[in-house]
């Protein structure tokens, strides 16, 4: 008969503040770039202007166009792997 172990907590876990902080503060800069707000400001005028039906998204093609496409396609085409495969 086999001895069983019990599962023990991960004493590590939890401890990468530091790194969560320091990825925090990066992303807080990245997302306030020009460059950012300017991208995001063509996606919000692009749903603003070609409004969605009921469950569709902004798709972006392999152009640099949008889309409009069903959410279901559109987020299921990243695939296990998360690699792009654009339209």
């Amino acid at each position: 008969m086999t001895k069983k172990v019990p599962q023990r907590r991960n004493k590590l876990a939890g401890t990468g503040k530091a790194a969560s902080a320091k990825k925090k503060a990066y992303d807080t800069a990245y997302h306030a770039s020009p460059e950012r707000k300017a991208y995001r400001a063509k996606l919000n005028k692009a749903n603003r202007l070609s409004p969605n039906k009921k469950g569709q998204d902004k798709s972006h093609t392999s152009g640099g166009g949008l889309t409009n496409e069903s959410r279901k396609t559109n987020r299921a085409r990243q695939g296990k792997g998360g690699g792009s495969t654009k339209r």
